[in-house]
């Protein structure tokens, strides 16, 4: 099966998926809101800022015009960054009331948007009109933009409440090497990909620290637990956590060195303030939005989420991250499966 297939956002994962989908046959228009970015694709068909190295398809085009990005394709795919997705989405939506589209919506990002704390599929849903769009898929997974450029073997999930359209997502994107499941649960696939960005973080802080394996396998536990919490009281399906989109996502971001949170925790546990590390980090570290959101969430639903809250300190109270872990460890003894 081949489509026409517009990607929004040609950071690393965007681009790469753009180049994926450009190898199994489809028609892709990879849209960028930089110029020089369109241009350096197009010409010499590198994206040396995101992915160092990659040489993209030559058959691959680069757009800076939403409406020719858009003009008669099945599949829209937002790879932007959680806090753009609204607008991004508002901008797809006067073209698609001009054109009369009615495309399948998907997205790749993973966060929460941090003012209202809705799932991303809640706001796409919000922006684009049901009359303008077929379905919205989520994809997501255990995954990095540099290994998928590697062709390793990669296996995420398109979850949707439309059977359909999930089963076309996972048929445009399979190959030899990337491998899709589907899944209905889309609230705990989106948490899960959401939340999994904060416990990354603290498992870069613990390796910066100089902790080792077993307080990482420790974080990693109990922040699965966590998630799992919070998910469930949301709507999720317990079992999702234990999939590609929970336990899964959460090992490769929270133990891989391309992993921008893991970096970002690291940088953070070896003594470095937070303002730097934003600032040279050149990519959005989400789980540190996805923090704010996580916590508030959980105040709101009376959930207990004692990594997640000392986390929040560090990075929002300034509190001292050598500390956090002690009284973390010594709170009041309780029984692991609650």
């Amino acid at each position: 099966m081949t489509e026409k297939v517009a990607v929004l956002g040609a950071g690393s994962w965007g681009s790469i998926l753009a180049n994926l989908l450009d190898e199994n046959g489809n028609e892709v228009r990879l849209w960028s809101n930089s110029a020089a970015q369109a241009a350096e694709l197009n010409d010499q068909h590198t994206n040396e800022r995101y992915v160092h190295g990659f040489h993209y398809s030559e058959s691959l085009t680069a757009y800076t015009d939403l409406k020719a990005a858009l003009d008669g394709v099945a599949v829209i795919l937002f790879v932007v960054p959680t806090k753009a997705i609204r607008s991004v989405a508002q901008q797809v939506t006067a073209v698609l009331q001009a054109t009369g589209q009615r495309p399948i919506i998907v997205h790749a990002s993973k966060g929460l948007e941090l003012e209202t704390h809705k799932r991303l599929s809640q706001v796409l849903a919000e922006e684009i009109p049901a009359n303008l769009r077929q379905a919205i898929v989520v994809l997501s997974g255990p995954s990095h933009a540099e290994e998928v450029a590697k062709r390793d073997i990669t296996l995420i999930t398109a979850a949707s409440a439309n059977d359909a359209a999930a089963k076309l997502v996972q048929q445009l994107f399979m190959n030899d090497y990337f491998r899709i499941y589907t899944n209905h649960d889309v609230i705990g696939v989106e948490l899960g990909a959401a939340l999994k960005n904060i416990i990354a973080l603290g498992a870069g802080a613990l390796h910066g620290l100089g902790y080792g394996d077993d307080a990482k396998a420790a974080l990693m536990t109990r922040g699965l637990a966590e998630i799992s919490r919070l998910g469930v009281a949301l709507g999720a399906e317990p079992l999702t956590f234990i999939g590609l989109s929970g336990v899964g996502d959460l090992i490769v971001t929270a133990t891989s060195v391309h992993s921008r949170n893991w970096r970002a925790g690291n940088e953070l546990g070896a003594g470095q303030d937070l303002k730097t590390v934003v600032a040279t980090m050149g990519m959005v570290i989400e789980g540190i939005p996805s923090t704010k959101a996580a916590y508030e969430l959980a105040q709101q639903q009376q959930i207990e989420m004692p990594i997640t809250e000392a986390i929040y300190d560090v990075l929002y109270n300034g509190a001292d991250i050598k500390q956090v872990i002690p009284q973390l460890m010594q709170r009041e003894g309780k029984p692991e499966i609650q």
